[in-house]
């Protein structure tokens, strides 16, 4: 199984987010890990409603209560586990969840990175 080490779990705090660009080519994979509790899930950083990243700020993707992602775009509101717009333009629409693992202290992306982005594109 191939994978793209993203960063130490230690990196990411609960409830904190952090962005990331994976692969060499000239459309890497941009996605962004958010920690609840001891899981950890992994985005596209593209809105579903008109392709923007959802962040204007580096790793800033979540509610000033921190309890939702947020579209800083046009306000969508997203749930942090499955990703599902609850509120906002896309409503009923879902950010593209990207495959990771922890293993050993480690978030890792699942598959080649290369791939994954072309997939998205």
């Amino acid at each position: 199984m191939t994978g793209t080490l993203l960063c130490p779990l230690s990196e990411l705090a609960e409830l904190g987010t952090k962005s990331f660009t994976a692969g060499s080519g000239p459309w890497p994979l941009r996605g962004f890990l958010v920690r609840k509790g001891r899981d950890v899930f992994a985005y596209l950083n593209r809105c579903p409603h008109a392709g923007h990243p959802l962040n204007m700020r580096p790793d800033e993707f979540l509610t000033a209560e921190r309890t939702h992602l947020m579209c800083r775009s046009h306000g969508a509101v997203f749930d942090i586990a499955t990703g599902e717009c609850l509120a906002g333009p896309c409503a009923g629409r879902f950010l593209q969840r990207l495959p990771i693992r922890v293993v050993d202290g480690y978030v890792i992306l699942d598959g080649d990175a290369d791939e994954l982005a072309a997939q998205y594109a």
